[in-house]
């Protein structure tokens, strides 16, 4: 009579009958625990069981009959991966994973083998979860035993038969989503699961309201949120051309503070039209433009009505920077006019040169391009340069994209002029002016997104309008003194040259 560790049951057997063949090489060892198995020793013999299946290792023999005994020993309550496969413990194809965390995410990726059906993973699209999430994933997945959690996150799984059982504890009193998602390689899907700070909302004082909240771009997106109620603001825009500050000193009273158009940063010249007060500070650049009268905000492209004075008295209309004319003024350092016109460069109202086009205007300088056989003056006149708004308004500040009109998404990377693309294409801080069809009134900033998510959650906040303005490192919202977005740069916060106070309305 065979002593009882010898013994099989005949699941055992049928188990090793159709066992796939060993995975040569492999030194990965499972856990007996991890296979729900019980584990014995007496007698130099050590025998693992599970619900009716029983095998045995002894010490000087191997592993008895009918597995191999020349199959790798277990080293203490560990089994090869050839071992688990023989006796049949697992039957599931076998995926690769692997494993990253940060920011508030953990993300599984599986290689699924050849042949593998995606939608035999659990599909979903950012479910909930009550910080418990329990989940069956039809593969072996012998990688896990090399990963590590990220501190605060409890890991478990367990190995079934056709399956591996994973259950993950989030850290507590947090915004728990989870998804499942096909990656760029169609063999390679990912599971993430999101353990977000929670959501707030806070009253800075009747009237307004300050959030904290997520987007879902479909990557999660923190979004920085003052909401002013119609009827409760005012808003003018503050800094001054030619001088970078930090916003709080530009307002020191103001109950919040965000960060105004683009600029040129060594020089601190602004980049587009800036209107305070009725009075043009800087002409337009052609890209889109926050405007308003009172509490009534709208955006769009700027109608400015352009023109030089000669020095005999006449008055010639001209295009500004981008919006081109037979005769164009140029406000922005850099390469003027084309080919086959000649440029003035104008210092202050003194035309100091004139050469053919295309030219490049310095800093501090303006210039009037014109057709080559046309000149309207000559190097030594005066040349003034005016602008006014039509049809005129209190405010107007330069920036772009716009995201929001009229309640629809009107967001097109091609629609307006950028020279540098970052702000239309790159991945940044995004700050944003918004407002209802009511009148309520709206500073976000945003961790790190593209303008084209910004415009998607935005337009299913259900806002009438939004415009994006300068972002980046520059992307800023205070209230009260205090720097509420994350600054995006080591080098502390940006000092900039424009920017939208807001007041309580009296």
């Amino acid at each position: 009579m065979l002593p009882r560790w010898a013994a099989l049951s005949i699941f055992a057997i049928m188990a090793w009958a159709q066992a796939t063949p060993a995975l040569g090489g492999s030194t990965t060892m499972i856990p007996a625990g991890r296979l729900g198995l019980e584990v014995a020793r007496e007698s130099g013999a050590i025998t693992f069981r599970k619900d009716g299946l029983e095998f045995t290792y002894v010490e000087g023999l191997g592993w008895i009959p009918p597995l191999a005994a020349s199959l790798p020993p277990p080293q203490g309550n560990q089994l090869s991966l050839e071992v688990v496969r023989a006796v049949g413990l697992v039957t599931a194809p076998e995926a690769g994973v692997r494993f990253s965390s940060g920011q508030g995410r953990l993300r599984l990726v599986l290689d699924l083998p050849e042949g593998s059906d995606p939608a035999s993973l659990p599909q979903t699209e950012l479910s909930p979860f009550p910080g418990t999430l329990q989940l069956s994933l039809p593969y072996f997945l012998p990688g896990l035993e090399a990963l590590t959690p990220p501190a605060g996150v409890g890991f478990e799984w367990q190995f079934e038969p056709q399956s591996t059982q994973i259950t993950i504890q989030a850290p507590p009193e947090r915004l728990y989503r989870y998804r499942t998602l096909q990656l760029s390689n169609p063999a390679r899907h990912a599971l993430d699961v999101f353990y977000l700070l929670p959501e707030l909302e806070e009253s800075v004082q009747p009237g307004f309201r300050y959030r904290e909240l997520w987007a879902w771009t479909p990557e999660p997106v923190r979004m920085f949120w003052l909401a002013a109620d119609p009827g409760s603001w005012r808003m003018e825009p503050v800094g001054r051309p030619g001088e970078r500050r930090i916003l709080p000193q530009m307002a020191p009273g103001a109950l919040a503070l965000l960060n105004g158009g683009y600029f040129d940063g060594p020089t601190g010249t602004p980049i587009g039209l800036w209107v305070r007060g009725g009075v043009a500070l800087n002409p337009p650049f052609g890209r889109s433009t926050l405007f308003w009268q009172d509490a009534n905000v709208f955006a769009g492209r700027p109608r400015f009505v352009a023109s030089v004075q000669l020095m005999d008295g006449r008055s010639i209309r001209v295009g500004v920077n981008l919006a081109r004319a037979r005769y164009t003024a140029h406000t922005l350092a850099g390469p003027v006019g084309r080919v086959g016109e000649h440029v003035h460069i104008v210092q202050g109202d003194q035309i100091i040169a004139t050469h053919p086009a295309p030219h490049q205007l310095l800093e501090g300088l303006w210039a009037l391009t014109f057709p080559a056989e046309e000149p309207i003056a000559r190097t030594g006149e005066t040349l003034r340069f005016y602008g006014t708004m039509e049809p005129p308004v209190s405010y107007a500040l330069e920036a772009g994209p716009l995201l929001i009109q009229s309640g629809s998404n009107v967001f097109d990377p091609d629609a307006e002029p950028f020279r540098d693309r970052a702000p239309i294409t790159a991945t940044a801080a995004q700050s944003v002016v918004a407002w209802s069809q009511e009148g309520a009134l709206h500073f976000i900033v945003t961790e790190p997104t593209r303008p084209e998510a910004l415009a998607r959650v935005l337009h299913g906040k259900g806002l009438w309008g939004a415009i994006r303005m300068d972002g980046g490192s520059s992307a800023q919202l205070w209230v009260r003194g205090q720097l509420r977005n994350p600054a995006s740069h080591g080098l502390g916060i940006r000092p900039v040259v424009s920017g939208l106070a807001l007041y309580p309305r009296p």
